[in-house]
C-alpha cells in the first residue's frame, strides 16, 4: 500500500478573534487546518462559515485564495501516513460536512482551553480540535491530553511531521515548484 502526505496549516489571518487568542496563547498561529493534497486545494477546518461575518462559524471548506487567507502568514507541515489512514480520516470529514449543517463553532470549548477544562459538545468543534479529532480518527497519532484541549502548537509536536513552508499563504501556491524539488523552503 503507497503512503501519501497530509498537510497541517497553522495561519495567522490577523482576525480579531485570531488577534484576542494571540493575546492569550502568546503564539504566532493560532488557526490550524488540514488538507490531503500538496496545492491545498481543498482544506478544512472549522471556523467562520462567510468571511465577513466571525460570529456564525462551523464546517468550512477553506477558500485559501480568498483575501483572508492570502494575506495570512502560515506555516505549513506535512506528514506521510498510509492510504488506509487518508480514507479513514477522509470518510471521517465526509460525514461531517455530510451533516454539517448540524455543526457549530465550539466558542465555549475555546474558553475552556483557557481553564484546562476539557467540554466535549456533540456537534461542535474549534479548528485544533477539529484536526486533532480527524488525526485520531485515522489513527495518525495519540495525544497525551483530551482532543477537547488540544492547540494548534500541540499538533506540531506529531512525530514525523515536517515543517515545508513558512510565509505568506498567497505566495504559496507561486512557489509550488520550489516546495516539489526542496524538502524545506522557508520565510519565502
Amino acid at each position: 500500500m503507497t503512503n501519501k502526505k497530509i498537510y497541517i496549516l497553522l495561519t495567522d489571518t490577523g482576525t480579531l478573534l485570531t488577534r484576542m487568542i494571540r493575546l492569550y496563547t502568546r503564539k504566532t498561529y493560532n488557526h490550524a487546518s488540514i488538507s490531503f493534497d500538496q496545492k491545498l486545494s481543498e482544506v478544512y477546518s472549522f471556523g467562520r462559515i462567510r468571511e465577513e461575518n466571525p460570529f456564525i462559524g462551523g464546517f468550512v471548506r477553506e477558500n485559501i485564495q480568498n483575501n483572508m487567507f492570502r494575506q495570512a502568514n502560515c506555516r505549513i507541515y506535512c506528514c506521510t501516513v498510509s492510504e488506509t489512514k487518508i480514507r479513514k480520516m477522509k470518510t471521517y470529514i465526509q460525514k461531517i460536512e455530510l451533516e454539517k449543517q448540524r455543526y457549530n463553532y465550539n466558542l465555549l470549548g475555546l474558553f475552556a482551553v483557557m481553564f484546562d477544562m476539557p467540554i466535549k459538545r456533540e456537534y461542535a468543534f474549534f479548528c485544533s480540535q477539529f484536526v486533532a479529532s480527524v488525526l485520531k480518527e485515522g489513527e495518525v497519532t495519540h495525544f497525551n491530553k483530551p482532543i477537547s484541549l488540544i492547540t494548534p502548537y500541540d499538533l506540531i509536536k506529531m512525530e514525523n511531521l515536517e515543517l515545508v513552508y513558512e510565509g505568506k499563504l498567497g505566495h504559496f501556491r507561486e512557489n509550488m515548484d520550489a516546495l516539489e524539488s526542496k524538502p524545506y523552503v522557508i520565510s519565502i
